[in-house]
């Protein structure tokens, strides 16, 4: 469990620096991606496992793949 808890969080860090990379708030990168902006933080603070889903919309947002995240 720990090596997911890893995972979950280096997730997380990797969409923090994306999206301050292409200068986008929380708040703008939940309005492109139609995710609330509280379920964004908690991905980025690695709190919550994020659906394949989510992830996917997160990041047709920031127009990267989503294998970048990885």
């Amino acid at each position: 469990m720990e090596s997911e808890k890893i995972f979950i969080q280096s997730v997380g860090e990797k969409l923090r620096e994306i999206r301050l990379s292409k200068n986008l708030s929380q708040e703008n990168l939940s309005l492109e991606s139609d995710v609330p902006r509280n379920v964004i933080g908690r991905i980025e603070r690695g709190e919550v496992k994020a659906s394949i889903g989510t992830l996917f919309r997160i990041c047709h947002a920031l127009k990267i793949d989503i294998k970048e995240l990885f």
